[in-house]
């Protein structure tokens, strides 16, 4: 790899992990002083059940929060990119199957979602585009875990200069 891109990297993926971290920690923030109205959110996608929506609504913003947090201080940065792919897949999947079956919500994302009011139209090619961008950032760090100034840095002792992942 060339040296410099080698001597960058690091700084790099610590400018995307606290860029992904900031993603999370206000996602999660936006939903956590209303869990139902984040169930709510998550069974207007109308693919699971209410109880399991209005569950698996709740306990989002809680595991968007802890990802946040995983990585602000990069730890566990490689099992946290993986979480955030797989979650960022099922966000992109719910919003192209929402757009596909016509129905009018709000992604619920970045705060209360749920049914949009009549006339108002969904922004969908948005949502997936910024939640690709998201996937970009999680797959960066999927790749090339170790970062500058991080917890699992510090955790290991091994400069990240060496990296040859």
């Amino acid at each position: 790899m060339n040296e410099r891109l080698r001597s960058w990297r690091p700084w790099l993926g610590l400018a995307v992990r606290l860029g992904l971290a900031a993603v999370w920690l206000y996602a999660g923030w936006s939903k956590v002083d209303d869990l139902a109205a984040s169930g709510r959110a998550v069974h207007a996608y109308q693919v699971l059940p209410y109880d399991v929506a209005m569950v698996l609504g709740a306990a989002l913003p809680l595991v968007e929060l802890a990802l946040g947090v995983l990585l602000l201080v990069g730890l566990a940065t490689r099992l946290v990119a993986g979480v955030s792919v797989a979650l960022l897949l099922v966000f992109i999947a719910g919003i192209v199957s929402a757009w596909a079956r016509g129905l009018a919500i709000d992604c619920g994302c970045f705060g209360v979602g749920g049914e949009l009011p009549a006339g108002q139209s969904p922004s969908y090619l948005p949502e997936i585009l910024r939640d690709l961008g998201f996937l970009a950032l999680a797959g960066f760090l999927l790749i090339w875990p170790r970062t500058a100034v991080s917890a699992d840095g510090a955790l290991t002792g091994e400069p990240v200069e060496d990296d040859d992942e």
